[in-house]
């Protein structure tokens, strides 16, 4: 009785390990062979009025060169709008001088962009435009149009999210390369594999268009710290998913020191676990609530944890079994956990070979073992004290954020 109630318990562990794989490896394999989903480019008409809105802390050493470059895609109508946050440096001064319209907003008990964002909705609200464009102050357009976004969101009354993407420092150590495969991954391959099944995406947090009338069904105002997650859901909940548009390009700069990189993987995957705690449960009860499969989709999508942890998680599966096995207490988990590591196999080779190939040499991803152990105390402290305040990222002072 005993005996069997171990492998039943073993089993389950295996089976709640392979069922995220599962969803990565459709995800990732769809995106690579699959052919691409061809629409057409929607225009603006000629009196749509779009506003970029910009939230700002302490960025006054690179954020002219972001600024510079939206403001040359915009048209006389448009809006261009920092906030600047919380700063005790000279954002305000230095994004007045690119002509862009600035709001200082100073409250240090409500910290963290999801209450400069509603900071600037409100101010937005007295002559609301058509659509509003997301972007940080760390991001530059590489590829696509700011008002192809926009563009999109009115044609499909829709959030609408670009790919985004990060550049690794000049001189980028094993550590940068794997984290931004793992980033090429969950911001590009996975959404493009549940654009091309007709699913929705995830929200990234910048290069994001709203509808003026979609975005004010929600509540931006949040200290979460992946308060960009949390904002994709609240809309799908309400009717509006997230669309996925890979044909504009968002870059950020991977940080080029060890603290600051450790800080900025902190923040996000803690948050990204602490929102899939939270959103799971929510998301597929909602989904049998309002008979939707898209909220069901999101669910699953949501519930594959960062990819790092999800190799982590197998390998102690596969670590478990194996000693099942040994000791005698039966091999179906030890193959179920065998047949998933395959899939997890392709998922990841499909995505390099697909996406990542020509920018992360495959040398990098063979010394994967050493970024695992770089990893551990970081999901070992969400276990103990998780990360719950918005943290900004340092960054290395006059450089462009996409400047190798």
């Amino acid at each position: 009785m005993l005996l069997s109630a171990v492998q039943s318990v073993l089993l389950l562990a295996v089976i709640a390990v392979a069922l995220p794989i599962g969803v990565l490896a459709v995800e990732c394999v769809i995106a690579a062979v699959w052919p691409a989903v061809r629409t057409s480019t929607p225009v603006l008409s000629a009196n749509t009025k779009v506003a970029v809105l910009m939230p700002a802390h302490n960025e006054s050493g690179t954020i002219t060169p972001v600024l510079q470059g939206i403001q040359q895609q915009l048209r006389p109508q448009d809006l261009l709008l920092v906030i600047a946050d919380n700063c005790t440096d000279d954002t305000a001064a230095v994004a007045r001088a690119t002509g862009a319209q600035v709001l200082e907003r100073q409250d240090t008990q409500r910290r963290g962009k999801g209450y400069a964002l509603d900071f600037g909705i409100r101010a937005l609200a007295a002559d609301a435009p058509d659509v509003v464009v997301m972007m940080d102050a760390d991001c530059l357009i590489t590829g696509g149009s700011l008002l192809t976004l926009a563009a999109q969101a009115l044609a499909t009354d829709r959030p609408v999210q670009s790919r985004y993407l990060f550049a690794v420092p000049a001189e980028p150590s094993t550590k940068a390369l794997i984290s931004a495969f793992a980033i090429t991954v969950k911001n590009w391959v996975r959404p493009l594999g549940m654009r091309q099944l007709g699913l929705p995406s995830l929200l990234f947090g910048t290069g994001m268009a709203f509808p003026w009338s979609v975005l004010t069904t929600v509540d931006l105002a949040s200290g979460h710290i992946v308060e960009d997650m949390k904002l994709g859901f609240d809309l799908a909940i309400a009717g509006h998913p997230p669309l996925f548009a890979p044909e504009v390009q968002v870059m950020g700069q991977l940080p080029d020191n060890t603290q600051a990189a450790t800080s900025q993987r902190t923040r996000w995957e803690h948050g990204h676990l602490s929102v899939l705690r939270d959103y799971v449960p929510q998301l597929l009860g909602q989904s049998l609530k309002q008979r939707r499969l898209d909220l069901l989709a999101l669910a699953l999508d949501l519930a594959v944890p960062p990819l790092t942890l999800l190799v982590m998680l197998w390998t102690l599966t596969i670590g478990l079994t194996g000693l099942a096995a040994v000791v005698g207490l039966g091999t179906l988990p030890i193959l179920v956990a065998a047949m998933a590591g395959g899939i997890l196999l392709i998922a990841i080779a499909s995505a390099w070979l697909r996406f990542a190939r020509q920018d992360i040499p495959l040398s990098s991803l063979l010394t994967f073992a050493g970024y695992l152990l770089w990893k551990i105390p970081l999901y070992f402290k969400f276990l103990v004290k998780p990360q719950s305040e918005w943290v900004r990222t340092e960054r290395s002072q006059g450089k462009s954020p996409v400047q190798k």
